[in-house]
Formats: structure tokens, sequence, C-alpha cells
């Protein structure tokens, strides 16, 4: 998300690096930035520092806005965590969450904006510690995305359903009191033997319409 007013990206809790002004295209030639998947790192040693920031840019990509004619691009940070990053991340989602005053109940927005950041967080720490961990984490959370998606359109679906029976109920008590009123006007029209009949009939509309 992008400050209207400044042009610059809103505060959040992944850890970036310092911004850097994106270099114009004709000036540097073809781009060489290229969607590949996720490098896979030997298991029998450590990822190089290389090896790491493009797992990063890879699996969190760097964030762009304009200033002016200028595009300023912003990757994630590749440095290690220590345990005091930790807990000013903790503190930081404990501020966030009360200053833009998400409800710690019930389907929340912010709240879960917030979480998913501090998840991303998370997922950069163990990255660079153990690439084979962060790699297996984000499938974790695009897992979790995913479900929660699939929750979603199921909700919607019923939704939709339950107010379509409703729909579908009061047209039909229309219909009934229209009966009704027909057989109303035959009771009081209608020869005796008529009478009787429409009598019953008319209790056993109102029955229904009453279980409706």
């Amino acid at each position: 998300m992008v400050d209207p007013k400044t042009g610059e990206p809103w505060p959040t809790l992944l850890k970036y690096g310092s911004p850097s002004i994106l270099p114009d295209v004709k000036e540097a030639g073809p781009s060489k930035d290229k969607k590949v998947k996720p490098p896979q790192p030997p298991t029998d040693q450590k990822p190089s520092a290389t090896q790491v920031e493009d797992i990063l840019e890879s699996i969190l990509p760097p964030r762009q806005w304009n200033v002016g004619d200028q595009i300023w691009v912003q990757r994630v940070s590749s440095s290690p965590a220590t345990r005091l990053d930790v807990i000013q991340l903790q503190e930081k989602l404990d501020q966030q969450l009360e200053h833009r005053q998400a409800r710690e109940v019930g389907i929340c927005p912010i709240r879960e904006e917030l979480y998913a950041q501090c998840f991303d967080e998370l997922i950069r720490q163990i990255c660079i510690n153990c690439a084979e961990r962060g790699l297996l984490l984000l499938r974790v959370r695009d897992e979790l995305r995913m479900t929660i998606a699939a929750y979603q359109t199921l909700y919607e679906s019923s939704v939709a359903f339950g107010l379509r029976k409703a729909l579908q109920t009061e047209y039909g008590k229309s219909q009934m009191l229209a009966r009704a009123a027909q057989v109303c006007q035959s009771l009081i029209l209608g020869p005796l033997d008529s009478r009787i009949h429409c009598s019953v009939g008319l209790l056993i509309h109102l029955h229904l319409i009453h279980n409706t």
C-alpha cells in the first residue's frame, strides 16, 4: 500500500533494505530480471549470500513506488535476525493492532493483514538461517491462504443460497394468501356444500401459512 500524499509505501512489519532508484530500462538495456522458480539450495552445504537473496526475492517480491518521474524499489533485507529483532517484531505487532484498532474477535481485515505481514517476516528470518525450512514454511502459508479463500467462497455461496430460499418462501407465501382470499370469496358466494369444502381448504391454507 502506498501513501497517496507522499507516494511512499506504508510502514510494514516485513523488514526491508534501503530503497534505491530503479534504473531506466532504455538506459540500462534489456532487463535481466526474470521470474524463475525459487532455487533449491544443495542440502550438503549452506547456500551463499547471493542464493539467499535470490530465494528471498522470489518468495517475497520487492515493492515499487513512484516519486515524480522516478521509480523506487525496495527489496527485503537479507540480514539475519537476532533475538532482539523477534522481540521488537512482537512489540510492533501489538502496537499496530492497537493503533489501527483491529478487532480482537471475528472477521477483521486489518488484523488479517498485520498477521500476514508478521508471518512473512518470520519466513524471511527463517529462510536466511535455513533456506529449506523457509521454503517449506512458504508452502504452509500458501496452503493456509488457499484454505481461507475456499472458506470465503463457500460462505458467499451459502449466503446467496439462503437469500434465494428466502425469496422463494416469500413468493410461495403470497401465492397462499391469494388462494386463501379466493377461498373466502367462495365461502361467501357459493352453495352450502361448496362452503363446507372451501372451509376445509381454507383451514389447510391457514395452517400452512402459519407454519411458514
